[in-house]
């Protein structure tokens, strides 16, 4: 990854067309996409064939975070690999590392493979809830979730700002953060509760910050995001 710090836009909006319409208001900008669950069940691969038509050169990240037993995943990962649109796509880093490893050979020989990160711990989690369920701390799970991925091959993870300094350190620098829960500019974190602001996640060495809400409901969306772009 270069060191720059790259911004990838949430495509959360409640249709194709509204989604396609916001992209089209920032097809100039050097830019990821990110394709999440309710949008790509609603709207399947013709929405990111219809992405890359408004700009061949946008890189999409979809945002599927497979979880289920290895081959299944991996059988998933091989057709997001072979359609030739998606850059980038996620696993649950608590599939375990034989699910990773085992994706991450199935898609070893396709050309043009994309990169795949796992989600540590989501940004909608505080510390509480986290540990009732996995019954430890977050930031302390959230390094062994990433130590995990890292010894099974994925390229990085899924994580918030708060944690991706640590996970460099515990594994190289080169494995990619990308935090969620970024509020540009202190924006209402909505129900994301380990949110960031962008001096932080360039503190904290992040290569990925994911905007969605501050970009997507703003009245000019263009320009919040020429903005962001200005201090990343």
């Amino acid at each position: 990854m270069s060191n720059a710090m790259k911004l990838c836009v949430s495509l959360d909006l409640s249709s194709a067309k509204e989604n396609l319409e916001l992209v089209e208001q920032i097809k100039d900008f050097d830019v990821w996409l990110k394709v999440g669950l309710r949008s790509y069940i609603r709207d399947g691969k013709k929405f990111l064939e219809d992405l890359k038509a408004i700009n061949p050169n946008f890189k999409i990240f979809l945002d599927l975070k497979l979880y289920d037993i290895p081959n299944t995943m991996a059988d998933a990962a091989e057709e997001i690999a072979k359609f030739g649109l998606v850059d980038m796509f996620n696993v649950h880093a608590s599939s375990g590392i034989e699910a990773m490893t085992t994706v991450m050979n199935r898609i070893k020989d396709i050309p043009n493979k994309p990169l795949v990160l796992a989600v540590t711990a989501l940004t909608s989690f505080d510390n509480d809830s986290f540990k009732a369920i996995y019954n430890e701390n977050i930031d302390t799970k959230a390094t062994q979730f990433a130590i995990d991925t890292h010894l099974s091959g994925v390229d990085g993870v899924v994580c918030s700002a708060y944690e991706s300094f640590d996970i460099k350190n515990n594994t190289s620098k080169e494995f990619i953060t990308l935090c969620p829960g970024i509020r540009p500019f202190g924006e209402d974190s909505g129900d994301q509760k380990r949110v960031a602001d962008i001096p932080f996640a360039k503190e904290n060495l992040v290569d990925f910050i994911v905007v969605g809400r501050p970009i997507y409901k703003a009245i000019n969306p263009k320009n919040v995001l020429e903005e962001i772009l200005k201090n990343i």
